[in-house]
């Protein structure tokens, strides 16, 4: 009964043949010969029946050329170059490269959308050949001797070890990512900026002694490039152009060399504790590079000054110490100049000419300005105050400047020839000294911003002070001044006003006179009337223009307007804000 009821029923007989032949025949690739009777009964589209073997032929063809090549992720790129992470984040730092965001995801990962790291695969071939790979691995095999050696307690092999070291130079690496000096300049901010904060930092297991020890020289070093530039240097096209501005954040400075225009910052003196939130590995490699780039780039501008490179002093201290501790302690002060070439200031006049054109003649004067500013004053600088900054700018405009414990002291504050003192606390009657002036350090950044000695008045200790801003906005003007600029306008005005009404009934009167001889009286003439303006109609006529504008504004761009509009506003309102509590500033002090 089972058998005739198979026979019945045809089709199941074909479904179960067709199973066993699926058994039989094994690879899915010689399927579609044995379906080829069901596509055509059943009408299924043909690609439903296409085998897996040609899927994956379809896919080498499409993911062997265009983004997918050009792109490769981050671990394939550790196992092409056979380093760790660590090392990996630091080869790329060293040679400058970062990670790329591919226009098509799905493109460059061969269809899958999950997030990954890419890098360009040309960096990555590029990165196979650098030498310093090795030096990582011979790194690897130090760590692990030393290891060895210290689970042995052999301080022989220990000592031997740390002597022979692996260790690397990157002198390659700075040439190699900047071929031209002008390339090195305008990376120069980022190098600033970081080896100044390091500078200052604590030592730790990544931020080394060493480290620190070479921060601190090579920012003191071009602090001394700052201050020599200024006084020494002549040449048209490389003069320094200098400005400082004090925030909460720290000291901005700003200076032009040699064409590029740079700017950096550098935090206030105080002390610096341990600091665990941060990460400073990362920040201790692009450290650990800016430090050999500076070394070339204050090599390169001491050289165009005619200083000596390491840098000498240019007198000899009276006491007899030859400690190299002692010397670089007077380095690092700022308060003494440095040797230069004897020869460079013959050099420098010969090549002075008169062929230089307006916009260099209105640099000239202003560097000379500037570098008589304090030529005549001798300054002393109380312990609570900033020595750095301070000393850069009086030494850079031609001043003398000293302190308490000065590694390189030239008087005493006992001097009689003292100028000014510059204190930032409340002096008392029985100490000053009535033949110096005693002023707040804000005194020395305003005139040295205004390229003038300001009144002493507004300085002095315990005085309510001036507000400071910042000489990078084009309008640099306190608001003192631009009150006296409106009196002095609104008095100039009145005066002619006056003259002009005078004049205007002089005229007036002998025009009546005229109509009178001359009238006749069938003509009738009426006075005419000024035309006033309605302002409150041309503002809502601009307000109503500005709307049907902003209609035309396209979809994509209207949130970046609102943005901007909002911006604006909030701007108004700041600066509004900030003239107010001006205005009350001014009427307390009054």
């Amino acid at each position: 009964m089972p058998a005739k009821r198979q026979s019945e029923n045809p089709q199941n007989d074909t479904r179960t043949q067709l199973d066993i032949d699926c058994q039989l025949m094994g690879p899915t690739n010689q399927l579609r010969a044995i379906y080829r009777p069901m596509y055509q009964t059943k009408r299924i589209p043909m690609r439903h029946f296409i085998s897996h073997s040609d899927v994956i032929a379809w896919q080498h063809i499409v993911y062997e050329s265009g983004a997918a090549t050009n792109y490769i992720t981050r671990g394939r790129a550790l196992k092409k170059l056979q380093l760790s992470l660590k090392d990996f984040r630091r080869l790329c730092i060293l040679k400058g490269v970062y990670p790329h965001e591919p226009l098509h995801k799905k493109k460059v990962n061969k269809g899958s959308t999950e997030n990954r790291v890419y890098y360009y695969a040309k960096d990555i071939n590029f990165l196979a050949s650098e030498p310093i790979i090795r030096k990582f691995r011979e790194y690897k095999i130090f760590l692990r001797k030393l290891t060895t050696a210290k689970a042995k307690r052999d301080e022989g092999r220990i000592k031997k070890l740390y002597e022979n070291r692996p260790e690397y130079q990157l002198d390659h690496i700075v040439k190699e990512r900047y071929p031209t000096f002008e390339s090195a300049l305008r990376d120069l901010d980022d190098a600033l900026c970081l080896l100044f904060a390091f500078a200052v930092l604590p030592h730790t297991k990544i931020i080394t002694s060493s480290l620190v020890a070479s921060s601190r020289r090579l920012t003191a070093e071009f602090n001394h490039y700052i201050i020599e530039s200024n006084s020494l240097n002549k040449k048209c096209w490389e003069l320094f152009l200098f400005q400082v501005f004090v925030s909460i954040k720290g000291i901005y400075y700003e200076a032009e060399v040699m064409g590029e225009r740079i700017t950096w910052i550098v935090g206030h003196d105080r002390g610096m504790g341990h600091v665990s939130e941060v990460d400073f590995s990362v920040m201790a490699t692009f450290a650990e590079f800016y430090v050999t780039m500076l070394e070339f780039v204050n090599f390169r501008l001491y050289q165009s000054i005619g200083l000596f490179y390491p840098p000498k002093l240019a007198f000899k201290s009276d006491k007899l110490e030859d400690d190299d501790q002692v010397e670089e302690g007077r380095v690092y002060s700022l308060a003494c100049p440095l040797s230069k070439f004897e020869s460079y200031e013959e050099q420098i006049d010969a090549n002075i000419g008169d062929a230089v054109n307006d916009v260099l003649n209105e640099k000239l004067y202003d560097v000379e300005k500037r570098k008589q500013l304090f030529a005549n004053y001798r300054f002393w600088l109380n312990r609570e105050v900033p020595k750095d900054v301070l000393a850069i700018i009086i030494r850079s405009c031609g001043g003398l400047v000293s302190w308490e414990n000065c590694p390189a002291t030239q008087y005493y504050e006992d001097d009689a020839q003292i100028t000014h003192q510059i204190v930032d606390r409340p002096l008392l009657n029985s100490h000053k000294n009535l033949n110096r002036c005693y002023v707040q350090p804000q005194w020395v950044f305003d005139s040295f911003n205004r390229r003038s000695c300001l009144s002493v008045k507004k300085y002095l200790p315990g005085a309510i002070l001036p507000p400071h801003l910042s000489p990078f906005s084009s309008d640099y003007n306190t608001y003192e001044e631009q009150l006296k600029q409106l009196s002095l306008f609104s008095k100039a005005s009145a005066n002619v006003t006056n003259r002009m009404e005078t004049e205007g009934e002089s005229r007036v009167q002998e025009k009546k006179k005229i109509q009178k001889e001359k009238e006749v009286p069938i003509m009738n003439v009426n006075k005419g009337r000024m035309h006033k303006e309605n302002l409150q109609k041309k503002l809502n006529e601009e307000g109503h223009e500005l709307k049907l504008r902003e209609m035309l504004i396209p979809k994509k761009r209207r949130r970046v307007y609102s943005k901007i509009k909002r911006g604006i506003k909030r701007r108004v309102h700041e600066e509004k804000k900030l003239n107010e509590k001006r205005l009350k500033m001014l009427e307390a002090a009054n």
